[in-house]
């Protein structure tokens, strides 16, 4: 078993798990490193994964072409240590995880509501992505380092 599989999970949840938690998951887990185990999924999973958040993300160097759209159903069975909602839906479709000892809500603006031009609505993805990177990258860095 990895360092990764025994490390605690944390599950960042929205509605669709096409825009906020993925781009927050991919975020979170760079910032972490090995610290943490980090997944999305949504309560009402979209089925895909947004194409700009993934050309967002890409303009950070990170990589979401491989993500898909996951239910939290997935994860019902699993202990998830600390779970972050990052919309108001989802805060509220919230079911209790085993485990769980940490919730959280970080809500942030749905990029995938966005108007106009493609490069109008990537200014929005953009500015969701950074105010995620913001809070996200924080965080992860403040429990790699109190984990090691």
């Amino acid at each position: 078993m990895s360092a990764l599989e025994n490390s605690p999970l944390v599950l960042i949840l929205c509605t669709g798990n096409s825009c906020r938690s993925q781009m927050a998951e991919v975020l979170l887990r760079q910032a972490a490193g090995d610290s943490l185990r980090v997944e999305s999924a949504g309560s009402t999973p979209s089925g895909y994964v947004h194409p700009l958040s993934v050309k967002a993300v890409a303009e950070m160097g990170l990589d979401l072409t491989e993500a898909r759209s996951k239910s939290l159903e997935e994860f019902l069975d699993q202990e998830v240590e600390t779970v972050i909602t990052v919309c108001g839906n989802a805060d509220q479709a919230c079911p209790e995880f085993p485990g769980q000892k940490r919730r959280y809500h970080w809500p942030f603006d749905d990029p995938a509501e966005a108007e106009g031009s493609e490069e109008e609505q990537m200014g929005m993805f953009r500015r969701v992505r950074d105010e995620i990177d913001a809070v996200f990258s924080a965080y992860g860095r403040g429990r790699k380092d109190s984990i090691s």
